[in-house]
């Protein structure tokens, strides 16, 4: 959300909106209202930066809610989670769907015989949103209507989309400026000029802004009768109006009772037109990123809870280290998962070759992930090495911060990348290169822009920072470490769950660069050194320098 105003001048010409694009030196700004101010054109424009407020006072409110709940199924729910009662289960049910595998079936099961609450663990590439989808289709054939909710709308969207691939009537709720294209016919505005009441709708509300525009008309120096015939023509104006809004109340009541699942972010679970529902059922995807307050927002509404995510991965977004130790970070997602029966864990990724997902599932998931026959059967020609690590250690490199962010750059280690990914491209392959700072990120784009090696094949390659790789999947890797230096610091490459994304997102080959020197005190990125020896992928950098 931010501000735009005219010049520096924040305090007569401004008006509020939603950013719904930004690259480079282009930003797209949703205002919100019908038409632009009329200062638009009138100089240079300015952008501030709002403070949402109203997510933070209503996590406030959700969590005084919680604790608060003396009995009820707020109560019980708060109990269940935080262990201080059993939850409940059903027996006798066991779904089975030839389109699922054993685990994502079981994980079905377990959602089926849930009273209370129940877990979908979804490691890397074991397909938890089509589990999930899957999950509501089944549920929605019981129960007439179900949320489904996420903390981002990019996720959210996803699930929609799905969702509306498979036939179900979705609702998605939310500013427009903030929806993907795909998914921007489920939304209540759109949703609401294809009803049948629509032309009806248009057609009163055109009547009422001419009869308030002939109103409008009249001068100061009129007569008694010109006075009389303005005030009928307002009168009409607002009775018109009222019969527009009613028609278009109607039109949304028609439309949320319809729908099969209501589809918003946790924090825009308090949209008005659902304030006062209530579901048997709440699906909340990407659990393990949402702040435990911001999932109790949704939770209020529900009489059971199905959660899905990754406890190993993306952790939520905290920017105060004091909020986070004092537990800001500890999700409620982490706490269900200390209730053995609610959870299960998808155990087969689709993904990755075995060379690439054993690491991760050794060190992360205890050994507990198993390669599809499929992904075996397409690597089955492949001849590359598919885990890398090119080890700079002893070459000189060096890493700077840049002075306006202050983020952490390394110059040649990107050199070396773009010159180890020029020699080895591959035209029908797709790219994606991985740092964990953005001021990395700019280098390696610089690199590759004017690069000629990559005129083919530009548009397969993606550079961005671990957090916007979540979720996707590339034919080959790169992640530049960027840390090199003589104290051993090494930052924030010390959250393994943002590397357990990273090296995650490999189909076919990943190939790590980073300095042995600097990382190889830290037990995690030793044992990927370890790991990498074993594979046969350990690399030094100077044998590709010259």
């Amino acid at each position: 959300v931010v501000s735009l105003f005219l010049g520096q001048d924040e305090k007569d010409s401004t008006t509020q909106g939603v950013i719904s694009f930004i690259r480079d030196n282009k930003m797209r700004i949703v205002i919100n209202s019908d038409d632009l101010p009329d200062w638009i054109s009138d100089g240079k424009l300015g952008v501030n930066l709002l403070f949402d407020e109203g997510s933070y006072r209503e996590m406030n409110k959700a969590l005084k809610e919680v604790l608060n709940a003396e009995y009820g199924r707020l109560a019980d729910l708060r109990e269940i989670f935080y262990g201080s009662k059993e939850p409940s289960f059903k027996n006798g049910f066991e779904f089975q769907s030839v389109n699922l595998n054993d685990s994502q079936n079981k994980a079905l099961t377990n959602i089926f015989n849930a009273q209370d609450i129940a877990i979908i663990h979804g490691p890397p590439g074991t397909g938890k949103t089509t589990t999930l989808v899957y999950a509501i289709k089944e549920v929605v054939k019981n129960e007439r209507q179900v949320m489904v909710c996420a903390q981002s709308n990019a996720a959210v969207d996803l699930l929609v989309e799905k969702l509306d691939n498979l036939g179900l009537d979705v609702l998605r709720l939310g500013h427009p400026a903030r929806l993907t294209p795909e998914v921007i016919e489920n939304s209540l505005d759109v949703k609401i000029s294809s009803h049948s009441y629509f032309k009806e709708l248009r057609e009163i509300r055109k009547r009422s802004e001419e009869y308030r525009r002939m109103a409008g008309k009249y001068k100061r120096n009129f007569g008694h009768h010109e006075r009389m015939q303005r005030d009928l023509l307002r009168k009409e104006a607002r009775l018109l109006k009222e019969d527009a809004d009613r028609i278009e109340q109607h039109i949304t009541e028609d439309l949320l009772d319809r729908a099969q699942v209501i589809a918003c972010t946790l924090v825009g679970s308090t949209h008005s037109l659902v304030n006062d529902r209530v579901f048997k059922t709440i699906f909340i995807d990407e659990a393990s990123q949402a702040l435990e307050a911001a999932a109790w927002i949704a939770i209020r509404k529900a009489y059971r809870v199905v959660m899905a995510g990754d406890h190993l991965q993306l952790p939520p977004t905290v920017k105060s280290l004091k909020a986070a130790k004092e537990g800001l970070e500890n999700t409620l997602f982490e706490k269900a998962m200390k209730i053995p029966p609610a959870s299960v864990m998808l155990e087969t990724q689709y993904r990755m070759h075995l060379e690439i997902m054993q690491f991760s599932s050794d060190y992360f998931y205890k050994g507990g992930l198993k390669t599809a026959d499929s992904v075996i059967q397409r690597e089955r020609e492949s001849t590359v090495e598919h885990f890398v690590f090119i080890d700079t250690a002893g070459t000189g490199f060096s890493e700077k911060v840049k002075k306006q962010t202050l983020s952490t750059y390394n110059e040649e280690e990107a050199a070396l990348l773009v010159k180890h990914l020029a020699d080895n491209v591959l035209p029908d392959k797709s790219i994606g290169i991985i740092a964990p700072y953005k001021a990395q990120t700019e280098v390696l784009r610089d690199l590759l822009k004017d690069n000629p090696a990559f005129d083919e094949v530009r548009d397969n390659i993606s550079v961005n920072s671990v957090d916007a790789f979540q979720g996707q999947e590339r034919d080959l890797i790169y992640i530049s470490l960027t840390r090199s230096n003589d104290k051993n610091e090494i930052g924030f490459l010390k959250e393994y769950r943002r590397m357990n994304v990273a090296m995650t997102r490999a189909k076919t080959q990943l190939v790590i660069i980073g300095d042995s020197g600097t990382l190889g005190k830290d037990n995690f990125y030793n044992a990927v050194l370890d790991y990498a020896q074993k594979t046969g992928g350990y690399k030094s950098a100077f044998e590709f320098l010259y």
